[in-house]
Order: structure tokens, then C-alpha cells, then sequence
């Protein structure tokens, strides 16, 4: 590891004294693969390693010295220290988490020497194909002194951190970066594996991912990295990933100390210090004994335009497990979001509205208590009286949170657009196209695409309409593909990372596809929009599915790169809720409209897209 910027006196003496005094003669038990430093003594570096798995893994290892940076209480506890005198190999690490399992009784700035066996700890487990955190577990610690100066921290820093992020994995090992030997200076995943267990600090830091409920927010320490116009940092890559991203916690607990609210674009004023972890929810953390001091930007929620009298605006919100169970507050915040920063949209396709007793799983499926809820807080909101459809779906056949039996909704202004009955649709019975006086039409409106198929095991069935404004008839399409669990972190061992989901995603989208291309070679200039929560990302193999043989145009992709989000997740801005149009809507007007991603007090988890064009 880089040699520490200072090396106190103290700090040397203690080791010393500890080596004088016999603490640490111990060593790890015959290990063809340990390298002891030139004293003989097995020291931190030598547990970690110069990959990311260690070479005593599994071995007992006694009388490891170095000095305590961080002690947790919660959660896993434990606590981090450090070897003061670090070796000259920039891939090894000088510190390490010993696990207690109960609260340690050490403090920072003790010297301890600790003996145990050498564990990979896989936070998620195997089957997440997270990387492994290097620990000591079922220790027996012994403290030499106490109130010493602590290693001086490892700054990351916009320089430090790498362009490049991962090494490509070992196709012999399954994909997998574990045994290759770091590289710090090459990738940002190896830079960060290099400080496992280390005291680092980061300066002044914008903040990238509001804080969350978990008491953890998002920072990136490359301010220039993909920056959104509002503070974020976008996703725009599978290949080009956000290096400069780092997640922050505090080992103060709670009640001591609660955690600072931050937004998108605020900023982490100062300087923040702790041991470096890796954990299921983000990878590299910085757990932080000293937190810097959060700076507001002052975001603002934005703010569409109303259409013009003769644009029809179509909008998608993605309401987050709406029901009757949530406080009318959470109501009245979507409802004013509706009618004040969305401007009321002639029709708006809502995802995760829940049946009426919510996650109660009792086999109810109807979902009228909550739209009307929904609907009359528009109006007492200033909105339009709206009318709706929707199909109720088979009880636990669509995914979502267990017994809340979620579905699409349309919304419509009845003063401005007309729905088009046509009966029949039901969960199970799939609508089809016909011509009607020589223009498509649905045999069943609202009515449900091809809901037997197998793509939509356990997911949510695309929901068509029929529309009509003024004298011209709209075909929306509301969408709520297969959510990305089982997909591999973007910090897996694995690199690439396996996107499981994926392969029910392209088969959903293929579906949509199919119904869209039926729908144009009966009528081929048809107005139709696909909207919802696609779950995907615009470069996706999702999206390029969704628009194959160039029935469909992802509007987002109409924006400049930096506004083309709708989802905040692990500090990366990225784009999961889509319209997708027709050929025959070519002059239209997009906007993402971000009003909760970038937010710690947020509504909903997703902001809405609306799109507005002249039929």
C-alpha cells in the first residue's frame, strides 16, 4: 500500500513494543501461499493479499497487529484496523474488519493485536456474485495500548481513482476478477479493493444519490464524470461506468448523531473520514468516523408546460405501491404532482397501483377504493375530474409486493379525450387488431396483450387503450416490465456482471414489439405510444427489442444525454420509465420531468415522463 503520509512516532513505538513483548510472534498456520513480512511476523498485508481473495483464507493467524480506525455497533459488527507500517506493494491493503458478531469492546485509536481465522465474507451471499469482503472472524483481541494517533487516511480523490473500471474477468474462472492480481493504477475497482479496510478521507464531494432511508447517500469524488445539468451522474454505458461514485454511512450511530438529508447536487462540504467496507447495498463504502457537513444546492422539483390546445400530453408515472393503506398525504403529494408539475396530462398511464387492501393477502384484486382516492385528490388538488380503466388481474399472477396485486391504470381527461369501449378484457383473454373502416382498431379496449404468454410469468401484462382527440384515434400501450432482482452488482467479482433479468425483459419487449408491428401493417401511419416502467435503460437490449424493424422510437433519447433520467440507483442518474413512439409521431415534445429521484423526501422512487405531439 502507498506509504501513509505521516508515521508517527507514538504510532512506530507501539508496534515496536509489541514485538518486544512476544504479541505478535503468532503466524498463520502452514500455508504454502502466505508471505510473511521480512520480520517473520504474518502482518495485514500479508492477510490481504495482492488479489481479492486472500492467500491464508481459511487459515488461523495469530497476534495480527495494528491500530483500531473504526468500530461498528450495528448492523455487523465489529470493528477495522490498520498495520501503521505498510509494505511498498500498492496492491495490498494495510487494513482489515474483524468480525465480532457481538459490539467489540475495543475504541479507535487502540493498539490491539488480534488472533482468529481468515474468512472471504460474501455480503448477499454466493449466488449475488458480489465480491467477497477479507475479515477476521471468531477473534480473540488483545489491546496493548490505548489513545494512539491513527494511521494518516488514503485520500480517493478525482486523481487517485482510475478511469477504467474493471479488468475484464478470467473466462477459465466463469468471468471472475477474483484471482487476478490487482491493478490500482489501471482500474477503479482495483483502486478500491487496494484500500479494503483502510482509512481513507475524500474531500468536498457533490452528492450523487440522495440520502436514503438506510442512512446512506451517494458521492462522486470526479466532479466532471457524466455530470447532469442538476448535480447527478448518469448512466449512459454499459462500458463507461461512473468510476468516481462512492457510497458514504456513519459509524456514529443514530441517536447520536442522525444522519444529514442531502439532495442531488448538495454537496458534502469538508472532509469525511473512516475505514473503507464493501457491502451487499453498494459495494465500497466509506464508513465514516468523521462526516463532513452537508451544503444545500437548493434543487428544485420541475416543472413541465401545459399543452397547447392542440397537443395531446401523455404522460407515465410509476406511483410506487399505491393504496388505500398509504397516508392521504402520500395522495395528495401525487395528486399536486399531477396537476402542478405534470400540468394535468390529457392521459397518464400509472404503474403500481395495488388493490384496494394493499399488501393484505386475502384475495382481493380490485383496485376501484384506491383510483378514486387517487382521482378525487386531483380534483381537490385543481386537476380534471379524471375517468379511468383498467383490468383487474389474477390474484398473485403479476408480481410486485406479495398480496398487493399491482397493475396499470389509465387516467383520462374526459373534457379533452375520449376512451374507446369495447368489451371483453378480462386478466386472461388477449385483445387482438382488426380494420374497422380501414383503420386499426382493438377487439377489446382496455384489453390485455398476449397475458398467457411466458413472458409475463409473474409480471404485470401490458394494458392497451384505445383514445380518441380530436377525431383521431391514439393507441397507448402501459407497461410494467420484470424489475432487474437477480441481476449481479455493477461491483460483482464477475466483469461483466450477469443480468439475469434481462432474458425475461427482451422477451416482454419482443412481445410489445409483435402487437406494435400488427398494429401498423393494418393501419401503417396509427398514432402509438408505448409507455411505462420498461425497467430498462435506453442503450439496453430491452429498448432495442421494444423498437426492432423501426416500429417504435425511444423519445428519451430526444433529449440531450445529460437530462436522460428517471431513476437515481447507487448514485448513477439512469433512465428506466420510457415512451416509445410510433413513425407517424415524429414531431413531438419529451420531458422528464424530475421531481423525486434526485430527492430524499420523495413521493415516489421514479419521476414521470411526459411527451406531447399533434395527432
Amino acid at each position: 500500500m502507498p506509504a501513509a503520509s505521516s508515521r508517527t512516532t507514538a504510532v512506530s513505538a507501539v508496534v515496536t513494543a509489541a514485538l518486544a513483548a512476544g504479541l505478535l510472534t503468532g503466524a498463520a498456520t502452514t500455508s504454502a501461499s502466505a508471505s510473511p513480512s521480512a520480520d517473520g511476523q504474518v502482518r495485514i498485508h500479508d492477510i490481504q493479499g495482492a488479489t481479492r481473495i486472500s492467500p491464508l483464507t481459511g487459515r488461523q493467524v495469530s497476534g495480527v497487529a495494528g491500530i483500531v480506525t473504526g468500530v461498528r455497533t450495528y448492523g455487523s459488527k465489529g470493528f477495522w484496523f490498520q498495520d501503521p507500517e505498510p509494505d511498498a506493494d500498492p496492491a495490498t491493503s494495510e487494513g482489515i474488519f474483524v468480525f465480532t458478531s457481538s459490539a467489540p469492546t475495543v475504541a479507535v485509536g487502540d493498539a490491539v493485536t488480534v488472533s482468529g481465522t481468515v474468512t472471504e465474507y460474501v455480503p448477499g451471499g454466493a449466488a449475488s456474485g458480489n465480491q467477497s469482503l477479507t475479515q477476521i472472524s471468531r477473534p480473540t483481541v488483545a489491546v496493548v495500548s490505548s489513545g494512539n494517533t491513527l494511521p494518516a487516511p488514503v485520500t480517493i480523490s478525482e486523481r487517485s481513482v482510475p478511469s477504467r473500471y474493471a479488468p475484464a474477468g478470467d473466462p477459465a474462472a466463469g468471468g471472475s476478477i477474483n484471482a487476478l492480481p490487482l491493478a490500482p493504477s489501471r482500474y477503479a475497482l482495483d483502486h478500491y479493493e487496494s484500500l479494503e479496510g483502510m482509512n481513507v478521507r475524500i474531500g468536498t464531494s457533490r452528492v450523487v444519490g440522495a440520502t436514503d432511508p438506510h442512512a446512506e447517500l451517494w458521492v462522486t469524488v470526479k466532479p466532471h464524470e457524466n455530470a447532469s445539468r442538476r448535480g447527478g451522474t448518469v448512466y449512459g454505458s454499459y462500458t463507461a461506468q461512473n468510476t468516481g461514485r462512492l457510497q458514504i454511512q456513519s459509524l456514529v450511530p443514530l441517536a447520536e448523531q442522525p444522519f444529514p438529508t442531502a439532495d442531488v447536487g448538495d454537496v458534502l462540504s469538508g472532509t469525511t473520514e473512516g475505514p473503507l467496507d464493501f457491502n451487499q447495498y453498494g459495494g465500497y463504502t466509506l464508513t465514516a468516523r468523521t462526516l463532513g457537513t452537508v451544503t444545500g444546492k437548493g434543487l428544485a422539483r420541475e416543472t413541465t408546460r401545459k399543452q397547447r390546445g392542440g397537443e395531446l400530453a401523455v404522460a407515465t408515472y410509476n406511483v410506487e405501491n399505491l393504496d388505500p393503506t398509504d397516508p392521504q398525504e402520500k395522495f395528495d403529494a401525487l395528486a399536486a404532482a399531477v396537476v402542478d408539475n405534470l400540468a394535468s396530462p390529457d392521459i397518464v398511464a400509472l404503474e403500481e397501483i395495488q388493490d384496494d387492501n394493499g399488501a393484505k393477502d386475502d384475495g382481493t384484486v380490485s383496485a376501484d377504493r384506491t383510483v378514486k382516492m387517487f382521482t378525487d385528490a386531483i380534483v381537490a388538488a385543481g386537476g380534471p375530474a379524471y375517468q379511468w380503466r383498467s383490468i383487474d388481474p389474477e390474484d398473485k399472477k403479476d408480481g410486485g409486493e406479495p398480496g398487493g396485486n399491482i397493475r396499470q391504470v389509465f387516467l383520462f381527461d374526459p373534457e379533452r379525450v375520449s376512451f374507446t369501449d369495447r368489451a371483453g378484457g378480462d386478466a386472461t383473454t388477449a385483445t387482438d387488431v382488426v380494420r374497422q373502416q380501414g383503420r386499426a382498431a382493438l377487439t377489446l379496449s382496455p384489453g390485455r396483450i398476449d397475458p398467457a404468454n411466458a413472458a409475463w410469468t409473474n409480471s404485470r401484462k401490458p394494458l392497451v387503450g384505445e383514445f380518441v382527440f380530436r377525431g383521431r384515434t391514439v393507441f397507448v400501450v402501459a407497461n410494467h416490465f420484470a424489475s432487474k432482482g437477480g441481476d449481479e452488482s455493477i461491483v460483482s467479482q464477475h466483469q461483466p456482471p450477469a443480468r439475469s433479468s434481462e432474458v425475461q425483459r427482451h422477451a416482454q419487449a419482443e412481445v410489445v414489439n409483435t402487437f406494435v408491428k400488427k398494429l401498423l401493417s393494418v393501419q401503417k401511419n396509427a398514432d402509438v405510444l408505448v409507455v411505462g416502467d420498461i425497467n430498462d435503460f435506453e442503450f439496453s437490449g430491452t429498448t432495442k427489442a421494444l423498437t426492432a424493424g423501426g416500429v417504435l422510437y425511444p423519445a428519451v433519447k430526444s433529449l440531450p444525454r445529460q437530462e436522460r433520467y428517471s431513476y437515481v440507483y447507487q448514485g448513477n442518474t439512469q433512465v428506466l420509465d420510457q415512451i416509445l413512439t410510433s413513425p407517424s409521431i415524429d414531431d413531438f415534445h419529451y420531458d422528464s420531468v424530475h421531481i423525486n429521484a434526485e430527492f430524499a423526501d420523495q413521493n415516489s422512487d421514479h419521476d414521470p415522463q411526459v411527451l406531447r405531439f399533434r395527432p
